[in-house]
């Protein structure tokens, strides 16, 4: 299955639902004016992408139709695809430049952090990567014991303390045994606890410090993952977590069970932070290196299969 194909595949639910919305507004489609671009607009709001986001997109979309004079549903959906796709932060993928990098995972619990840390180092490790997790959600009873089996399944090391120990202290142990094993990628699970909100920054700036004394020359990657199924509560996690520590990427999760995946192309546009994987399913495969262009179209896949032409006058 190509990775277009997978994609669309993972993004059913949605494809469904826009497909709704959009071929209701492509039913009587003769020209790009301000009664279809309205209509597109609200279309884009009830998807989730967000009403700043939509507007911005459709004023765009307003210039370019001018512009090269789109005549077509066709035209104007491929138009629009590009230009959410430029809408949202570009993904550069992970820079992992040093031996070994730091990849710290942050987010509150039940959005699929460990799912996402096992996965990932399932990949890398296939790449032929040496991998090393460190436990540090000492908080969560058992999240160091599912860390374990992932670390298992995924032939990783891992580093991990006693349920209450410091998560500093994990991190330390982490980076040192790295070091010393020579792995190439450290990746760092945390505790998820925004709701307290001081804790949570001292605790990832505590986290921080060990790494940057540690391995001052490390290239760090600081990867936030969201539920795709919480939808604006996702956008207020991610603000949440912006304010207390510089992310450098966003994980969406569970992306296969929403109808509303517009939901990464607004919290990547609202925050200027790149989307760098998605999750569409259960397996290590089902986690997607995020190319903007093809997620947009496989998000309007389907949209006008069953729009009919409008009748001649």
């Amino acid at each position: 299955m190509s990775f277009f194909d997978k994609i669309k595949q993972g993004l059913k639910k949605t494809k469904e639902s826009t497909a709704s919305s959009f071929n209701a507004v492509f039913a009587a489609f003769r020209t790009v004016d301000e009664t279809l671009l309205a209509d597109l607009e609200d279309a884009l709001i009830m998807a989730d992408i967000g009403a700043y986001t939509a507007s911005e997109a459709i004023d765009e979309l307003r210039r370019r139709s001018k512009r090269q004079n789109l005549q077509t549903r066709e035209q104007v959906v491929d138009c629009l695809c590009q230009v959410l796709a430029e809408k949202m932060t570009p993904n550069n993928g992970l820079q992992l430049n040093t031996k070994p990098s730091v990849i710290l995972v942050v987010g509150v619990n039940g959005v699929g952090k460990t799912t996402t840390i096992g996965k990932l180092g399932a990949k890398l490790t296939a790449q032929g990567k040496k991998v090393l997790f460190a436990a540090a959600d000492t908080f969560r009873a058992a999240a160091a014991d599912q860390l374990t089996i992932w670390a298992q399944r995924a032939g990783a090391d891992i580093v991990r303390h006693g349920e209450g120990a410091d998560p500093s202290a994990v991190i330390f142990d982490a980076v040192t045994a790295a070091k010393a094993r020579k792995c190439d990628v450290v990746i760092c699970d945390t505790a998820g606890r925004l709701h307290n909100k001081q804790n949570l920054m001292n605790e990832l700036e505590k986290m921080n410090r060990v790494i940057q004394r540690e391995l001052p020359e490390a290239s760090v990657e600081t990867l936030l993952v969201l539920d795709a199924t919480t939808g604006q509560n996702a956008i207020s996690q991610a603000e949440g977590f912006n304010s207390v520590t510089k992310l450098t990427g966003l994980v969406i999760t569970k992306l296969d069970g929403t109808a509303k995946g517009g939901i990464a192309i607004h919290v990547s546009a609202d925050l200027s932070v790149p989307v760098k994987y998605i999750g569409v399913g259960e397996q290590v495969d089902d986690l997607l290196e995020f190319d903007a262009y093809d997620f947009t179209r496989a998000f309007f896949d389907g949209a006008l299969d069953e729009a009919a032409p409008a009748e001649e006058a």
